[in-house]
């Protein structure tokens, strides 16, 4: 809708819209797009005639009626994820989620050329979510400019933090909608340490209003995670009641209720706050994740571990084979871990920043392991807990075992009784998988290779 207003289109306009559909009505926040033009964005949930109200203090946007239909969803659409049966995910429609993530920061402020490089190569990768940046990022290895900034700046060359910048929040939103059609998640980090702009130092009234305005353009976005920060510790500026504060914020004024959490450097938040919908973790230890689960009893998502490449930072220098183990480690716990890399480049295009290629020998690892999870029983792991720290299980009927760096030439397993099992020895690393002949009960001893980082997979025979 256009409409000509005096003042600030920003701050000075008010303007809702309430979406009804029979008894049920939900009222969305709209934003101003520049040029005179005020949207709003819903994402329907319920098929049938939709209609709809507008509501603002400018007469040209208020009391503006009409109404729609909503359709069946197009083939892999499978709507928002959702927390599902407590540590794990799924899709509004049922379709279970395992989170496989990795981080670029600074991708979606590199310019054309080098984003178009990213989303090809996510689009080829095992990636099903994906940490990005709203606020451009400073920091070592990621110091150039970005294409566009968040907000105007005003007459004297001072950032305006009252006026956003429309072209930005065109572009970002475009990247978020690419990732979309690739069926990536946006996990979208609302503020983070790394700024020397003045972004991370915005007073309050300041950080409402953008959060505000984030959740208005970008909610109605399907894949769409709100992260309130990366390392949210690490700014001083920030209180424990101001991240309660922006939790809540998200939480009353997204309409389709995205999930929600926050992640740490050093001390964590309070995940069991009823706000937050999983934990987002930096940790390099994910034997803990059990540990994580039952503490806080929602989805456990490891999104930092350190990184597979070979910078002098302690956190970017792991081996592929070490960030395999971790991913293994984290899902047999009945969690989740997110991927980086972080390989040295005479021109600084790391692809935790900034995205482009990646170059390390995990990925295709972690590929491997995704396809594991995704052909097996609907759900996550539930750790097993009474013979073997990494074990997990899926019922009675399903089990994988990892022995990480334990290298037993054989195990005895000892299982419930009264079921036959197909075994079968994987190798993670070079993505094999050897089935055991025989069938097998009770208590049994099978042969291993005898090297580290080995799984086995039982599964049930029996109907």
């Amino acid at each position: 809708m256009t409409a000509a207003a005096p003042g600030n289109p920003f701050t000075d306009v008010s303007f809702v819209v309430t979406f009804q559909f029979q008894h049920r009505s939900v009222t969305v926040d709209g934003f101003y797009d520049g040029e005179d033009t005020y949207r709003v964005r819903f994402m329907p949930d319920v098929e049938g005639e939709w209609s709809y109200v507008t509501h603002s203090n400018v007469a040209d946007l208020d009391g503006r009626t009409g109404g729609f239909v909503c359709v069946p969803p197009a083939n892999g659409n499978h709507g928002p994820v959702r927390v599902a049966d407590t540590w794990h995910f799924a899709y509004a429609d049922g379709t279970p989620y395992h989170q496989v993530g990795t981080t670029c920061y600074a991708w979606a402020h590199q310019g054309d050329e080098m984003e178009q490089q990213t989303l090809a190569t996510l689009a080829s990768s095992p990636f099903n979510k994906l940490r990005m940046c709203v606020f451009p990022k400073s920091y070592r290895y990621n110091d150039n400019e970005p294409v566009y900034y968040p907000f105007a700046r005003g007459g004297e060359g001072a950032w305006d933090f009252s006026r956003p910048d429309p072209v930005f929040w065109q572009h970002f939103e475009q990247c978020v909608g690419q990732l979309r059609d690739l069926g990536i998640e946006a996990d979208l980090i609302l503020f983070h340490p790394y700024d020397r702009w003045g972004f991370a130092r915005m007073d309050a009234a300041a950080d409402d209003r953008y959060l505000r305005y984030a959740v208005a353009r970008l909610a109605a976005y399907r894949n769409v995670w709100w992260s309130l920060a990366n390392e949210y510790d690490l700014m001083p500026n920030k209180t424990m009641a101001d991240w309660d504060r922006f939790f809540r914020i998200i939480w009353e004024r997204d309409p389709h209720q995205h999930l929600r959490s926050v992640h740490n450097c050093r001390g964590f938040y309070d995940y069991g706050k009823p706000w937050v919908t999983h934990c987002s973790i930096q940790h390099s230890d994910l034997g803990r994740v059990p540990e994580w689960r039952e503490t806080y009893r929602k989805p456990v998502v490891v999104d930092e571990c350190r990184y597979e490449g070979n910078i002098e930072e302690h956190w970017g220098n792991l081996s592929g084979r070490r960030m395999t183990h971790q991913f293994w480690q984290g899902a047999i716990g009945g969690g989740y871990v997110g991927h980086g890399e972080t390989y040295c480049h005479p021109e600084d295009l790391l692809w935790w920043s900034k995205g482009g290629f990646l170059h390390g020998e995990s990925p295709a690892r972690i590929a491997f392991l995704r396809r594991l999870l995704e052909e097996g029983p609907r759900g996550g792991f539930t750790p097993v807990k009474t013979w073997h720290p990494l074990g997990a299980s899926k019922g009675d009927r399903y089990y994988l075992f990892y022995f990480g760096d334990s290298q037993p030439a054989e195990f005895t397993f000892d299982m419930p009784a009264g079921r036959q099992y197909a075994a079968e020895i994987i190798d993670p690393w070079e993505m094999t998988i050897t089935p055991v002949p025989g069938h097998y009960e009770g208590k049994f001893t099978l042969p291993l290779p005898g090297q580290e980082n080995m799984a086995v997979r039982l599964q049930a025979t029996d109907h």
